[in-house]
């Protein structure tokens, strides 16, 4: 089964107290779904390969580590998953990014797949999938699905918030795919949403209703 990941970095907790807050605004919260992404890139990245170089410091040379050269990919689930890519690439700005796009049949209120945009080398890259929120879990699974089924062997799965409920189907039907996220929230109420959540991520991020 994979892991669940919680991050309880104080400044993480900190700038998700003013996301879930309903007075701030489209601005406020655009440039604290940024940071936290970045902050937790900072995280999710703890595991990456390292080899050692040599360099030449101003008084001498000395072996120190650089990253293995593994290939990163970014995806985020369109459209508040773009939200956090900004942050990633600040630490990651070599990695490509990728696109899945998906809506929700009406009839069987499941997941389907309408855009996919995915870098060349798929099954050479780590890819870390993201979302602000996972709730029901059918995004997200249906995501990692489109991955995989274009090559992708390791894929991450990073979000703001989750449901338990979510989190326990994303680890069902992907139990090799890690997952990251800031706060595990209560539950799910009778519409779909996290409670207490945060309301809808890309209404927040995009000044939509």
């Amino acid at each position: 089964m994979s892991k669940v990941f919680v991050f309880d970095h104080p400044l993480i907790q900190h700038k998700l107290t003013y996301i879930r807050s309903v007075e701030t605004g489209t601005k406020e919260f655009r440039e604290l779904v940024d940071e936290v992404a970045t902050l937790m890139a900072f995280e999710i990245t703890r595991d990456m390969p390292l080899v050692e170089t040599e360099v030449e410091t101003p008084v001498t040379k000395t072996k120190s580590m650089i990253l293995a050269g593994k290939k990163m990919g970014i995806v985020p689930i369109l459209r508040a998953g773009i939200g956090m890519v900004d942050g990633i690439l600040k630490l990651i700005p070599a990695a490509k990014v990728g696109h899945i796009g998906l809506y929700r049949d009406p009839q069987t209120l499941q997941p389907v797949e309408y855009y996919v945009k995915l870098p060349a080398d798929v099954e050479e890259r780590d890819f870390i999938v993201v979302d602000p929120m996972l709730a029901t879990g059918g995004s997200a699974i249906e995501a990692i699905n489109s991955l995989k089924k274009r090559g992708a062997t390791s894929i991450k799965f990073m979000c703001l918030i989750a449901a338990p409920e979510g989190v326990e189907l994303l680890q069902q039907a992907h139990p090799d795919v890690d997952v990251y996220i800031a706060a595990l929230d209560e539950k799910l109420n009778d519409h779909g949403y996290i409670v207490p959540g945060l309301g809808d991520a890309g209404d927040r991020l995009f000044g939509t209703k």
